[in-house]
């Protein structure tokens, strides 16, 4: 009779959900080298850990019972209604069933034929409500937010030729509300360098005059023509070859100095035709907001029909009124998102709005305050965010722009209490190991991306919140606040920009900044100028090409932020230049058509003083 050895390691326990922890029982068979060779890797590698490191075998097979949830998996329970009051008085109960009592109060509404005529007439009303906003007003009278009347750098050609107007008179124009867009590069301004503000040159002057290159409705939004939150329309007077431009502040816009001349500077005055200057978003965003909280308290169609037309009311709100992409919106490249958007959404409703608003469907007055108010906050993500200073979740943004690490940082903390509290939700209901295997497999794709060369991996608002939106599939108040939230912000991301790639390469990305390009560098400088040489009689030197010139093949020099030279030459004279005035010089190679990087401005003033370049490029 064979004798028979047994290890004991651990005690049989149970976790909340009623699984078992069984350690295993290892007997004598278990140490014999031939039959443990027979034995799966797996098994092998278990015996080995439970038998060597017990106490933390148990741990960790606790901690992995307790992640892994109850076996077979669970559903939630349904939400009970909140809105469900109970009494009891007399010795009597007495109960107040809100819910039911307000479906039994509008059954007539959910008739289709009148869901439908609703449909119809909002169409209807949309149409009218884009034909006023935009459409009645004469298109070269629509300025957006960012119009100007002169380019950066050399975009308008050789002595601003390209944006010189062909008559300086008086023009209408119109302003849409909102506009507060900030650069979100360095932008120079004769030797100053403007970020995360409004440009805007002078006004400071009795006419209040600005710089042509101003934002036009930044501009009248200081000078008090017209309304930061209603917009409106003005009369702009252009001016050629104006001087010393003053800054100035009012209505929370400040502006810049520019101490010299520019080709073209404008007075904004009042307009007398104000019938077509009302800036019809607010009347749009409430007439879509009650009418999206119709769908839950009277209509309430199918939860599918509820989603696909919270998807498209938002979508087309943000693209004819609150955050349209050019002015007036362009209805053709909407409709070019629009399709490929529905094939998204129909993404989202299947991994998470399908489990988690048909169970809300029963609580018409709840469902209504989890997705309607959420929903707008996420479409409206422009207004009801914009004062957090982040722009793109990229790591030169966050360093350079103040207050976003801070604001970083608290947003994932609060994104972190909420991921925490959601698998706490599905943990309950033994789908963790489910998601987490596809999160991590979807994090490793993320990580390849991130490392494919040439690339950066952007995430998009609208990238971000698809990754979230799975992980709300599960029918609970606050599943449906985020769900509803993240889908705003997937519409408004989508509406307002397209749905961009999350690969782009670095000129995709550099927007407006400089290219990181090889500079020239000035031969002039203030050991070499001669302050008692008139300025007529001065020539302006710079280093010829290098030997090694990447391609360049010229030069293109700014004077006062105007291209006044272009081609092969190492100097341009100074002959033309009034003495009596500042100057700034930049200067850039040039391939063909293309410009690099400018250098910094060289500074000459009216005292004969010169001050050189710092270091660095500029835009």
């Amino acid at each position: 009779m064979s004798s028979e050895i047994s290890y004991s390691i651990g005690k049989s326990q149970k976790d909340e959900e009623g699984s078992r922890l069984d350690v295993p029982i290892l007997g004598a068979n278990d140490f014999d080298g031939a039959q443990t060779q027979e034995r799966p890797i797996s098994h092998r590698a278990k015996l080995a850990f439970a038998r060597n490191l017990p106490r933390t075998y148990r741990i960790t097979s606790k901690a992995f019972l307790y992640l892994r949830g109850p076996r077979p998996k669970r559903d939630l329970n349904p939400p009970v209604p909140f809105l469900s009051l109970t009494c009891n008085f007399n010795h009597r109960t007495w109960s107040l069933l809100l819910e039911p009592l307000w479906i039994r109060f509008t059954r007539f509404f959910t008739h289709p034929l009148l869901f439908v005529l609703f449909v119809v007439g909002y169409v209807i009303g949309l149409a009218f409500f884009a034909r006023a906003q935009w459409f009645e007003t004469p298109p070269d009278t629509l300025f957006g937010c960012t119009g100007t009347y002169w380019l950066a750098n050399s975009q308008c050609g050789l002595n601003g030729q390209d944006c010189l107007p062909t008559d300086y008179g008086n023009y209408d124009f119109r302003c849409p509300a909102g506009c507060h867009v900030i650069l979100q590069n360095p932008r120079t301004v004769g030797n100053q360098d403007q970020k995360y503000v409004p440009l805007i040159v002078g006004g400071g002057d009795v006419n209040g005059t600005y710089r042509g290159d101003s934002f036009v409705c930044s501009a009248a939004v200081q000078a008090g023509i017209v309304s930061l939150s209603k917009g409106g329309c003005g009369s702009i007077q252009l001016i050629a070859n104006y001087s010393n431009f003053i800054p100035t502040s009012g209505h929370g816009f400040d502006s810049i100095g520019f101490p010299t001349t520019f080709p073209i500077g404008f007075r904004l005055s009042s307009s007398s035709n104000s019938s077509l200057c009302t800036d019809n978003r607010i009347p749009a965003l409430a007439m879509n907001v009650i009418l999206t909280s119709f769908l839950f308290l009277f209509f309430r169609p199918k939860p599918i029909v509820i989603f696909w037309c919270l998807f498209a009311v938002g979508y087309w709100h943000i693209i004819i009124f609150s955050q349209p992409r050019t002015v007036p919106p362009s209805i053709s490249s909407a409709f070019a998102d629009f399709l490929p958007g529905l094939f998204m959404a129909y993404g989202v409703w299947r991994v998470a709005f399908r489990f988690v608003l048909p169970a809300f469907m029963a609580m018409p007055l709840e469902a209504t305050v989890w997705y309607i108010g959420p929903y707008w906050v996420g479409v409206l993500a422009n207004v009801t965010f914009g004062k957090i200073p982040i722009n793109r979740l990229l790591a030169s943004d966050i360093r350079s722009r103040p207050g976003a690490l801070t604001a970083l940082l608290i947003i994932v903390i609060v994104v972190l209490v909420i991921v925490l509290n959601q698998v706490r939700v599905i943990r309950k209901t033994g789908w963790l190991p489910h998601y987490a295997g596809w999160y991590f497999a979807g994090g490793l794709v993320l990580l390849v991306l991130a490392l494919l060369p040439g690339l950066t991996l952007r995430l998009h608002h609208y990238f971000v919140a698809l990754l979230l939106l799975p992980a709300t599939a599960f029918p609970t108040r606050l599943s449906a606040v985020y769900q509803a939230f993240l889908l705003g912000l997937v519409v408004n991301d989508g509406a307002a920009f397209g749905w961009d790639s999350i690969l782009q390469t670095a000129i995709e990305l550099r927007q407006d900044a400089t290219l990181g390009s090889g500079i020239p560098a000035f031969l002039t400088n203030s050991t070499t100028f001669d302050p008692s040489v008139p300025l007529q009689n001065t020539t302006l030197l710079w280093e010829a090409l290098p030997s090694n010139s990447d391609g360049w093949d010229g030069f293109s020099l700014l004077i006062d932020d105007v291209e006044r030279f272009r081609g092969t030459a190492t100097s341009f004279s100074l002959a033309l230049l009034n003495q009596s005035l500042p100057h700034f010089f930049r200067l850039a190679f040039t391939s063909g058509n293309d410009v690099g990087d400018y250098t910094k401005a060289a500074s000459f003033f009216p005292n004969g003083s010169w001050v050189d370049p710092l270091p660095g490029s500029s835009y």
